[in-house]
């Protein structure tokens, strides 16, 4: 059996939404329900991977552990990354990492127990998902980060060629093409221990630092990236899956109770 720790990255600079893991939910603060969210469903450890004094504090509050970073790391990913060397500092007492964002609070923890799974059979680096993209102008958004993958028709899984913020693959042929689908990346992670280590461990990559993708710099030094497609990642559909904007924080605290 694998042995599993979740680490949840969060830090309080946010432009859009000042102290944005602190602010309550309806009697309870963003990190803690992302927290409970997580402990609930995904086996094994739980640590809070901290860019700040207060947010180690508000983890003691509630019984959570937190380990605290640099808070200049540039990534979530880093930020693991240094939590875990505190953690684990022979890199022998876990075998697979999973990265949870602190801002996750309507995100159904059930899909990374899909992606250790998907490890566990592999053996692949680092596990991810997609959703098919429904609406054709968001292919064409930068902003949202497209899968490059070839699976046929009715297939969820492949392993990952590319991702890009281009409209890509391109469809050279559509009278031929039984697989018209474009994947839209969504930025969930699951890594083997070691895996993780070695991708912080490598300098940015040319194609990361063209399009600004971190996981390039995994598959530009040969590491292998497998996705899910997946229908829903929302624990409540009403909800945003994760507050980014006072908006999205008014909307959370209709629905989130």
């Amino acid at each position: 059996m694998s042995k599993i720790i979740t680490m949840i990255p969060v830090r309080m600079a946010s432009t859009r939404l000042p102290d944005k893991p602190l602010l309550d939910v309806n009697g309870k603060s963003v990190l803690q329900r992302v927290y409970e969210n997580v402990r609930a469903v995904i086996p094994g450890d739980v640590v809070i991977a901290a860019g700040d004094q207060v947010l180690v504090d508000e983890a003691e509050k509630f019984g959570a552990r937190a380990i605290l970073t640099d808070a200049s790391l540039p990534s979530g990913t880093d930020r693991i990354a240094a939590a875990l060397r505190q953690i684990d500092p022979d890199g022998d007492k876990y075998d697979i990492v999973v990265d949870f964002q602190g801002d996750g609070l309507n995100v159904n923890p059930k899909v990374n127990l899909d992606l250790i799974e998907m490890i566990e059979r592999t053996d692949c680096d680092i596990a991810t998902c997609g959703m098919i993209f429904k609406n054709e102008k968001d292919i064409h958004d930068p902003t949202q980060v497209k899968i490059c993958m070839g699976l046929r028709k009715g297939e969820t899984e492949g392993r990952c060629l590319y991702f890009t913020r281009a409209a890509a693959p391109y469809i050279r042929n559509p009278e031929k093409c039984k697989n018209h689908d474009y994947y839209h990346h969504i930025g969930i992670y699951v890594f083997k221990a070691a895996s993780l280590r070695r991708m912080v461990s490598l300098p940015v990559g040319v194609l990361e630092e063209r399009e600004s993708l971190e996981q390039l710099r995994a598959l530009e030094n040969g590491m292998t990236i497998r996705a899910k497609i997946i229908d829903n990642i929302k624990l409540i559909e009403e909800a945003p899956a994760d507050i980014n904007t006072p908006e999205e924080y008014a909307e959370a605290c209709k629905w989130v109770k």
